[in-house]
C-alpha cells in the first residue's frame, strides 16, 4: 500500500508565533516543545495518513511568517496541493492577516481561482483563556472565503490537529470531485452546437 501513497504538497501560513511549527510537530511526531522557536526560511516534514481508505504522503512545509523572511518562503508555494491559513485566537492581528496571507499564496502560487483551491483555516492556540477572536466571526470570514472549512486548534493539548490536517486532504478530494463533474458542461455545449446546425438542414 505504501507504494500506491500519493504525495500532497501542504503549506502551512500564518503569522509568525501562531503556533505552525507546533502543530506540524504535533501532526507528525505527535510531540509539543513550548520552547520551539521562530522557524527561519522554510522546512517540511513528511506524514503518512489514510483517508478515505486512500494512501497519502502529506509533505508540510512549514513557513516562517515574519516580513522579513517573505524571499525565502514564496517560491515553495508553487505546486502546493493544499493550503492550511493558521491564526492564533488570542492574537486578533493574526485572523485580520489571513486575507493578506491567501493573498500571498494565491499570487505566488500563480493561483487564479482561489475558491477552487483547498484552502483550510486554523484557529490555534485554543488552549489559552485570553482568546481574542471569537468563533463566529472566524467562520464568518471561512463562509466569504470559498467555504473553507475551519478547525479550532491547540498543538499543545493536541485538540483537532489531526483532524484539521486531514481535512486539508478531503477538502482537496471534494474539489477534485467537483472538476471532474465539469466536463459534463462541456458536451452540453456540443448539443447546442448541433441544435444550432439544424435548423440549417431543415431550411
Amino acid at each position: 500500500m505504501a507504494g500506491k501513497s500519493k504525495l500532497l504538497k501542504v503549506v502551512l501560513l500564518g503569522d509568525g508565533g501562531v503556533g505552525k511549527s507546533s502543530l506540524m510537530n504535533r501532526f507528525v511526531s505527535n510531540k509539543f516543545d513550548a520552547q520551539s522557536f521562530h522557524t527561519i526560511g522554510v522546512e517540511f516534514l513528511n506524514k503518512d495518513v489514510e483517508v478515505d481508505s486512500e494512501a497519502y504522503t502529506m509533505q508540510i512545509w512549514d513557513t516562517a511568517g515574519q516580513e522579513r523572511f517573505k524571499s525565502l518562503r514564496t517560491p515553495f508555494y508553487r505546486g502546493a496541493d493544499c493550503c492550511l491559513l493558521t491564526y492564533a485566537v488570542d492574537d486578533l492581528q493574526s485572523f485580520k492577516n489571513l486575507a493578506m496571507w491567501k493573498k500571498e499564496f494565491l499570487f505566488y502560487a500563480d493561483i487564479q481561482d482561489g475558491n477552487s483551491f483547498p484552502f483550510v483555516v486554523l484557529g490555534n492556540k485554543i488552549d489559552v483563556e485570553n482568546r481574542l477572536v471569537p468563533e463566529e466571526e472566524a467562520k464568518a470570514w471561512c463562509a466569504a472565503n470559498g467555504g473553507s472549512p475551519y478547525f479550532e486548534t491547540s498543538a499543545k493539548d493536541s485538540t483537532n490537529v489531526d483532524r484539521a490536517f486531514k481535512s486539508a486532504v478531503q477538502r482537496l478530494r471534494e474539489l477534485e470531485d467537483r472538476m471532474d463533474i465539469k466536463p459534463a458542461h462541456g458536451n452540453t455545449v456540443d448539443l447546442q452546437k448541433k441544435s444550432k446546425s439544424n435548423p440549417g438542414c431543415c431550411g
